[in-house]
């Protein structure tokens, strides 16, 4: 158990009523129980903490006392995280240094200094694995990879051959990186397959959700800017260029050849066209089709994309259809021009 200033002092908050009070454990606004600590991340909750069993809170300015202890932080929720460290059960860390002997590591390959190769994982020919490296079980990493130090690879995801990873790259279970580009030529008829001998390039600090697939270009790199954060189920097409600081949903789609400046986002399910260009800055809403170029620092919805002002009067419009459909039909029942069948 910790005080509640004990607690406070992890996260340089300070502290509002009884700092001595005991937590027994970390809990969110709406599961805290007796004896728990919990944080408020804005006014909009400050009714649910009021009717709150939690012993103390995290808040910010915006939430006044109410007779329990407060931990006052700029950012509740990151000190919530710091927090809850304390109530974790700790895992065991892997040992820096120590490959598996049942990880296949090509005699060419290089790995640096405190990286750990899980079991099963397959290093292959001529790969560059950076310092401090964490390749979980099931890893395939294809010949001439490069991974930068620090990166972690978790289980069951494959590179192919001649990808590149920047420094602090996180690659969650189940992904595929560098598989061929769909193209496809018809000649005599047939789908012939258009050879695909570009690369796959990720910057530093580029975190990618649990299978997501992006493929490697067709004669030059796939590109995928520093910064960016990739979320589960998305797919990238080949010879995509992606800014820095890009924020992509479950369930993004992005076709073949299309660029985006920084700091685009995209909420779930957006669907780009091939060849199309996203200006920096822009904002993507859930289910936008992307048919034509968006110029940046705008705000899109709908499919067509169009600006979120102009989808969201069309929806309005939408709803208000059965009504009109009703006085309709009294106006010219009123004039005797109702339908005849």
């Amino acid at each position: 158990m910790f005080t509640v200033r004990q607690l406070a002092e992890q996260v340089r908050g300070e502290v509002l009523g009884d700092g001595d009070v005991l937590i027994s454990n970390a809990r969110t606004l709406f599961e805290a129980a007796t004896g728990d600590i919990t944080f408020v991340e804005s006014e909009r909750y400050r009714s649910v903490w009021e009717n709150s069993p939690a012993a103390a809170a995290i808040v910010n300015a915006a939430i006044p006392i109410n007779g329990r202890p407060l931990i006052r932080v700029a950012d509740p929720l990151s000190a919530f995280a710091t927090i809850l460290l304390n109530f974790r059960k700790p895992t065991t860390p892997p040992v820096a240094g120590h490959i598996h002997p049942s990880a296949c590591v090509h005699p060419s390959a290089q790995i640096g200094t405190g990286s750990s190769i899980a079991p099963f994982a397959v290093i292959g020919e001529g790969a560059e694995i950076g310092a401090r490296c964490l390749i979980h079980s099931g890893v395939a990493i294809g010949r001439n990879c490069r991974l930068g130090d620090d990166v972690v690879i978790y289980p069951n995801t494959v590179l192919y051959d001649n990808c590149q990873l920047g420094n602090r790259v996180i690659i969650h279970a189940g992904c595929v990186l560098g598989a061929d580009g769909f193209g496809y030529r018809v000649q005599n008829g047939r789908h012939v397959k258009v050879p695909q001998l570009g690369t796959l390039e990720i910057g530093d600090d580029v975190e990618i959700g649990a299978s997501t697939t992006i493929d490697r270009g067709t004669f030059g790199p796939t590109r995928i800017g520093e910064g960016t954060k990739i979320d589960n189920l998305v797919m990238i097409g080949h010879n995509c260029q992606i800014g820095r600081h890009n924020l992509f949903a479950s369930q993004v789609g992005i076709a073949g050849s299309c660029t985006t400046g920084d700091y685009v986002v995209m909420a779930g399910q957006v669907g780009i066209a091939d060849h199309r260009t996203i200006g920096a800055g822009a904002i993507l809403g859930a289910k936008t089709g992307v048919v034509r170029d968006i110029p940046g620092g705008t705000r899109m919805l709908g499919l067509p994309a169009k600006p979120d002002r102009v989808e969201m009067r069309i929806w309005n419009f939408h709803e208000k259809l059965p009504q009109f459909l009703k006085d309709l039909r009294r106006i010219k029942k009123h004039l005797g021009l109702e339908d005849r069948e």
